[in-house]
């Protein structure tokens, strides 16, 4: 599980993902046209994300970058993908690219929940012919109203969790966005659409359970639809639950084990090649969808060509939406397989720093004292951050904070690793 210490936060997070994705891909900072950060990590009530990050972009003299940030749990990355791409597929587009940050820093109080927490930030370029297009088409998007998981409580940074409640909310939406996305990929192919008909499924994943949990449902769903994905040995095994209502299924234990059984075949091949940065990492928040999609071109690069993955993004509160992409290996700098080696994800995970849970709780209680906290210096100890790592230096006594950024060589690590058990 990563966490921040005292000298980073999910702005230090942006800026250094956003300036790591622009010299990686050599980005002239000028070409960015429009920005958009999905977070639900609050830092100020009025002043965006996005505003702290166009100090990359001044020194260049580009001030001509739309957008903001867009906040609903963790749906607010996708939101803001969504506005990215929106934005490059209309009129007002002006040539240049859209960069999309996704950035959290998920923490929770004392109690069971605690152990599911994580932080991570991820920078996206958004532009035409590129290597992974999203097919907009497709999307089936499922809202309503709810209170599975929400952050009433503005002195603190912790959120009301009702655990249950939040895993029924999330099946249920996924439902109906496959059921939508079905629908949709139906009536404009002509054909019918099942599991088979995607080569990878990736999920949001507060924990790698409920990503199990989530691809034996649509496995159900396939069954009850009658796809020709499902086996008939298979479809035996499910019979003995298709008289049950929808919330009688999402009570059933029974179901719940049994339809994990007979997908696990197939969610060895479409589904554990996403799972280990979420597994690695912990709850991301916004960037936990695309830290899985991040998985995939770091397992699979080199056999993506001219495959389809399909996403599902939920937001307790809730906002859903079940989308695809279709890959096509791009030329250089945006091949999949140079984007796998940019992201360098096997030397980034063993170069991080270990802490006994001890050192965890020590850092929670500093960080509780700190959260809307003025006037303080951190201690601007940049042993842990590699090269390029922005931290926090201060906030004075107008709440107005201040950043910096390593140069020097040292260590690589943007969070902190926990080894609690």
């Amino acid at each position: 599980m990563a966490f921040c210490t005292e000298v980073e936060d999910v702005i230090s997070m942006s800026l250094t993902v956003v300036t790591s994705l622009l010299e990686k891909y050599q980005i002239n900072p000028e070409q960015i046209g429009r920005l958009e950060v999905g977070s639900e990590t609050v830092i100020d009530k009025s002043k965006s994300i996005k505003t702290f990050l166009m100090q990359v972009f001044d020194e260049y003299g580009n001030t001509d970058i739309e957008g903001v940030d867009s906040t609903n749990a963790c749906y607010g990355g996708t939101a803001a993908l969504f506005n990215c791409v929106n934005w490059v597929e209309s009129s007002s587009w002006d040539g240049r690219y859209g960069l999309v940050v996704c950035t959290d820093s998920a923490v929770y109080a004392e109690g069971p929940a605690r152990p599911t927490g994580g932080a991570a930030a991820i920078a996206m370029l958004i532009g035409p012919n590129a290597p992974v297009s999203i097919e907009s088409k497709f999307r089936g998007t499922h809202m309503t109203h709810v209170y599975d998981f929400y952050k009433p409580n503005l002195a603190s940074e912790y959120p009301v969790v009702d655990g249950k409640l939040s895993q029924t909310c999330y099946l249920m939406a996924l439902d109906s966005c496959y059921n939508r996305f079905c629908h949709k990929y139906e009536k404009l192919e002509g054909k019918e659409f099942s599991l088979s008909d995607a080569e990878y499924f990736v999920f949001h994943s507060p924990y790698n359970k409920l990503v199990q949990k989530s691809f034996a449902r649509l496995y159900f769903n396939d069954y009850l639809r009658k796809a020709s994905s499902i086996e008939e040995d298979a479809g035996e095994k499910l019979k003995p639950f298709s008289t049950l209502t929808g919330d009688e299924s999402y009570q059933s234990r029974d179901l719940e084990k049994t339809s994990q059984q007979v997908a696990k075949k197939l969610f060895d091949t479409k589904v554990q090649p996403s799972t280990l940065l979420p597994k690695q990492v912990g709850n991301m928040y916004t960037a936990s969808l695309y830290a899985a999609l991040a998985s995939v071109f770091h397992n699979k690069s080199s056999t993506l060509g001219g495959q389809r993955i399909v996403m599902f993004s939920y937001g307790s509160g809730l906002s859903s939406t079940m989308f695809s992409f279709k890959l096509e290996d791009g030329k250089h700098p945006f091949s999949l397989s140079n984007i796998a080696t940019v992201m360098n994800v096997t030397e980034k995970l063993e170069s991080r720093h270990e802490f006994p849970p001890e050192k965890f709780v020590e850092t929670m209680k500093l960080m509780e004292h700190r959260y809307g906290a003025k006037d303080f210096e951190t201690s601007k100890d940049t042993s842990l951050l590699a090269p390029g790592t922005f931290y926090l230096t201060n906030v004075d006594s107008m709440y107005r904070r201040y950043y910096a950024k390593k140069e020097v060589s040292g260590k690589t690590t943007n969070c902190s690793l926990v080894n609690g058990h």
